[in-house]
C-alpha cells in the first residue's frame, strides 16, 4: 500500500489511475535526497512482506480465457516448491513459441504476489504445454496462481487455480488425500470428480494410480460406445490400426496421437475443476503407452508378432512429461526442460514425498522396468517348463497329498524329438501352424513360430488331445511316462490368447512354476522394479522415521482369486480349482510379491501400508500382513464387467454355475477365496479418502453404481448425484484393516 501525503493509503491500482504515467520505482527518482530513504524502506517492507503490482497496459479478459482450453493444474508439492502446469493454444499462431506469464499469490485476489514471472514462454515444440517449478514457498499454505498470454493489447488468463504446499518435515499435523485411477473417457462421464467436488473436501493433494489416459479410440473389448465422449485423432493415418470390421479401431502411435489424447481428456469440465482445487502426485500404469505393457512392449497381438515398440514408448512419454505437472529430475526453480527428463529405458517418475511426522509416500513404478509375463501369450498349451528333475525338487516339501497329485497321468510327458514320434509330431506342428495361419499369421511366420514351440517335451494331457481329433491311433500311452508341469497346466488352452497367460491362470500350479522360475534366475523373471529402483524404495522404506510409510502401486496387491474347489454344482473337473482373474497386476509376480511384503516385516518396517488401482474394483485387504487398499476405476469398465465378457467369450451362458460364481457372485466368491480380503465391490466406480493421524488411518471408499457412468450428472441438480453414492469407511490399525 502507498499514501499520498495527508491522504488515505493507495494500492497498485489506485496509484495507477493517479500516476498512469510513472511506474511505481521510478518515485524515488524525483527527489534524490530521500532516494536512500525510500530503498530502506522497500527492503525493509520486502523482508515482512511480498507485493506485487501488474505494470502491464493490457486490457484484461474474463477468467477461463479460450486461448487455455485444457485449464491449468498444480503437481508434485513439497515444503518448499509445488510445479504449476498450463497449456495455451492460439491456431493463428501454431508454429510459434508463445509468451506467457505468471502470477502467484497468498490471495485470491492476487493483491498479494509471492511470484510474478513474465518471461515464460510456452515452446510449439512441447505443443505449447508448459511445466514451472515454483520454489521458496512456505510449508503447509493454499497459493492461487494463474497464467495469462497477451495477444492484441489484451491479456487472457486461466481460471484461477489453487494449491497447497506439503507440511515441514516433523510436524505434527494430520494429511488427508484422494487416490483414485483409471478414467477412461470414451462414453463416459466423470461423476466421480464431480462427487469430489461436490465435498469440497479440505484435501492436501489427489494421487492418481494411472490410466490417466486411454490409447486407444474405442476397443470393444473393454470400452463402450463413444456417442458424445469420443476420441478422435488429429492424425489418424498415423495411428495403429487394431481389430477389423466393426471392433476396428485405432491405437496412439505417434506423438500427435498421444498429445490428442490429453487433449481430449483434459477438455472435460469435472476434471479441470479438481485440478484448479487441488495438487496432483500422478504415476502412469499402462495405459499411458499401450495396454497390459510391459517396458516398451505392447500386448495387442498376444505373441503373434513382436511388439517391441521403442519409438512409440517414448511418443507417450514424451506426450506425459508435457501435459502432467510432475517433477522427474527435482530441477530447480523456473521452467522444466521436458527434453531433459529421462527417457526409456532410464525413465524415472518414481520418486518420493514427506508429509509431516506421519506420512512418507513411495510413488512406484510397476511397468517401466518390469519383466514379460511369465506365460507367454504365443506360448504352445503342450510346452512342459518344469521337467521330472526340477518338479521333483520344488515339490520335496510339499504334502504327500500334493506330490501324489503331480503323479498323475494328467501331468505325463514325452519328448517329442524322439524319433518314435516323429509321426506325431509332424501332426501336432501341422495344426500349429494352421492355427497360427488361423490366427493371421503369414504361413512363414507359422512354420517359424511351430519350429520354436512345437520340439522337446510336451505334455500328453494337451497333445493326445489334439492327436485324437486327427488321427486317434496316434495317442501315446502316459502309463510309464516322467512327469512334469506344462502351460496347459496352468490354463493355457489355446495359441494368442490372454485366458491362461495374463488372465484366468491356474493359481497352484502357477504359483509352483513361478517360484522355480524365480529361483532359476536369481529372481530376475519377477525383478518388478529393476535394480535401482529397488535399491531406492528399499533404502527409502527401511530409513523413513515417518508414522506410515505408505507405497503407491498402479496395479493392485489384493489377491482376485476364484476357490472353485468345492463347488459342487461345477461338473468340470478343469475348472475346480483355483484361478488368479489377473495376472498383469501383482498376482502375476506372487513370489517377488511375497519376498517383497515379507522382507518389510523382518526389517521391521512399521505401518506399512500400499494403495493401488488398475482392476477398476475397490477391495481392502491384508496380504502377507501387511494392509492393501485398492480404488475403483473413475470410469472404466468394472471388473465385474470385464470378467462378463471374458465368460461370454469363451462360451459360458449366464446361467452357468461358473459365470454365477466368477461374475454374479464375485464378491462372494472373492471373499471366500482370500481370507484376507475384508471388503470388495466388483461393479462400482469412486475414490478413496484418506485420512492419515498418529495412532490410525481411516480409509472411505466412494462408490456409485457402474450403470450410472454413462449419465452425465455435471448438468442435473447436485441431489441426484449425492444420492447415487453410497461411502465404506474402513480403519487400518496395527497391520490390520477393519470396517470404522
Amino acid at each position: 500500500m502507498f499514501r499520498v501525503e495527508g491522504g488515505a493509503p493507495l494500492d497498485c491500482a489506485a496509484w495507477k489511475l493517479l500516476h498512469p504515467r510513472f511506474p511505481l520505482e521510478s518515485i524515488a527518482l524525483f527527489n534524490p535526497f530521500k532516494r536512500r530513504t525510500f530503498l530502506q524502506a522497500v527492503v525493509a517492507v520486502a523482508a515482512t512482506t511480498t507485493f506485487g503490482c501488474s505494470d502491464d497496459d493490457a486490457t484484461e479478459t474474463s477468467d477461463g480465457s479460450p486461448y487455455f482450453p485444457q485449464s491449468l493444474a498444480s503437481g508434485d508439492p513439497r515444503p518448499d516448491s509445488v510445479v504449476l502446469w498450463v497449456r495455451v493454444e492460439d491456431t493463428a499462431r501454431a508454429g510459434d513459441d508463445l509468451p506467457l506469464r505468471l502470477e502467484v499469490s497468498t490471495t485470491e485476489d492476487f493483491k498479494v504476489l509471492v511470484l510474478d514471472k513474465k518471461d515464460l514462454t510456452a515452446r510449439a515444440e512441447n505443443d505449447h504445454a508448459v511445466k514451472v517449478k515454483v520454489t521458496g514457498l512456505s510449508a503447509r499454505t493454499t497459493y492461487y496462481y494463474r497464467f495469462s498470454y497477451e495477444k492484441d493489447g489484451q491479456r487472457n488468463t486461466t481460471r484461477v487455480g489453487r494449491t497447497r504446499t506439503a507440511p515441514a518435515a516433523g510436524d505434527d499435523v494430520p494429511v488427508k488425500f484422494v487416490f483414485a485411477s483409471c478414467q477412461d473417457f470414451i462414453g463416459r462421464y466423470y461423476n466421480a470428480w464431480q462427487r469430489l467436488l461436490q465435498l469440497d473436501a479440505d484435501l492436501d493433494f489427489v494421487v492418481f494410480l494411472g490410466d490417466y489416459v486411454y490409447e486407444t479410440t474405442g476397443d470393444t473389448s473393454f470400452q463402450s460406445d463413444g456417442g458424445g465422449r469420443a476420441v478422435r485423432f488429429s492424425a489418424p493415418e498415423e495411428a495403429l490400426p487394431q481389430g477389423s470390421g466393426v471392433t476396428a479401431f485405432l491405437a496412439a502411435n505417434s506423438l500427435s496421437n498421444y498429445r490428442d489424447l490429453y487433449k481430449n481428456v483434459r477438455t472435460d469440465r469435472q476434471l479441470q475443476a479438481v485440478h484448479e482445487r487441488y495438487p496432483f502426485i500422478i504415476v502412469w500404469d499402462d495405459h499411458e503407452f499401450s495396454d497390459d505393457c510391459w517396458q516398451d512392449v505392447a500386448t495387442y497381438e498376444d505373441g503373434k508378432r513382436d511388439e517391441g515398440q521403442r519409438s512409440r514408448k517414448l511418443n507417450a512419454e514424451q506426450a506425459f512429461l508435457e501435459y502432467i505437472p510432475l517433477d522427474t529430475v527435482q530441477s530447480g526453480e523456473g521452467a522444466i526442460d521436458v527434453a531433459a527428463e529421462p527417457r526409456f529405458p532410464n525413465s524415472r517418475i518414481y520418486r518420493d514425498f514427506e508429509y509431516g511426522r506421519h506420512l512418507k509416500l513411495l510413488v512406484t513404478d510397476y511397468r517401466s522396468y518390469r519383466p514379460d509375463h511369465l506365460i507367454p501369450e504365443d506360448a504352445y498349451p503342450g510346452g512342459v517348463v518344469l521337467d521330472q528333475t526340477l518338479l521333483g525338487a520344488a515339490l520335496k516339501d510339499q504334502p504327500d497329498a500334493v506330490k501324489a497329485t503331480f503323479q498323475t497321468d494328467t501331468f505325463a510327458y514325452v519328448n517329442i524329438d524322439d524319433a518314435a514320434y516323429a509321426a506325431q509330431k509332424q501332426v501336432l506342428q501341422g495344426v500349429y501352424v494352421n492355427q497360427a495361419k488361423a490366427a493371421g499369421l503369414t504361413a512363414a511366420e507359422a512354420g517359424e513360430k511351430a519350429a520354436k514351440w512345437v520340439t522337446g517335451p510336451v505334455a500328453l494331457y494337451y497333445v493326445n488331445q489334439v492327436l485324437a481329433a486327427v488321427n486317434k491311433g496316434l495317442v501315446i500311452p502316459p502309463g510309464d511316462k516322467p512327469r512334469g508341469l506344462a502351460y496347459a497346466h496352468m490354463g493355457k488352452a489355446a495359441l494368442f490368447n490372454i485366458q491362461g497367460s495374463r488372465y484366468v491362470v491356474v493359481k497352484d500350479t502357477f504359483d509352483l512354476f513361478a517360484a522355480v522360475k524365480y529361483q532359476l534366475t536369481a529372481g530376475k523373471s519377477e525383478d518388478v522394479f529393476g535394480k535401482d529402483q529397488e535399491a531406492w524404495f528399499q533404502q527409502t522404506l527401511t530409513t523413513a522415521q515417518n508414522t506410515w510409510k505408505m507405497v503407491v502401486s498402479s496395479t493392485s496387491l489384493s489377491a482376485l482369486i476364484w476357490d472353485f474347489r468345492q463347488q459342487a454344482d461345477i461338473s468340470d473337473p478343469t475348472l475346480r480349482q483355483r484361478f488368479y482373474f489377473s495376472v498383469d497386476q501383482w498376482d502375476g509376480f506372487p513370489t517377488k510379491k511375497k519376498v517383497m511384503l515379507n522382507t518389510l516385516k523382518a526389517q521391521g518396517v512399521k505401518n506399512a501400508l500400499f494403495i493401488s488401482g488398475d482392476i477398476h474394483a475397490s477391495f481392502a485387504s491384508v496380504e502377507e500382513g501387511v494392509p492393501t487398499l485398492t480404488a475403483p476405476g473413475i470410469t472404466s469398465g468394472s471388473i465385474k464387467s470385464l470378467a462378463s465378457l471374458a465368460l461370454i467369450g469363451a462360451g459360458y451362458a449366464t446361467g452357468a454355475p461358473v459365470y454365477q460364481h466368477a461374475v454374479t457372485e464375485m464378491e462372494q466368491t472373492l471373499m471366500r477365496s482370500n481370507p484376507g480380503l475384508r471388503f470388495a465391490d466388483a461393479d462400482s466406480h469412486g475414490f478413496v479418502m484418506m485420512e492419515v493421524k498418529a495412532d490410525e488411518t481411516l480409509a472411505t471408499f466412494h462408490l456409485i453404481p457402474a450403470a450410472e457412468v454413462a449419465k452425465d450428472y455435471s448438468k442435473r441438480e447436485d441431489s441426484e448425484l449425492e444420492a447415487k453414492f453410497t461411502t465404506h469407511t474402513f480403519r487400518v490399525k496395527n497391520s490390520d484393516i477393519q470396517p470404522a
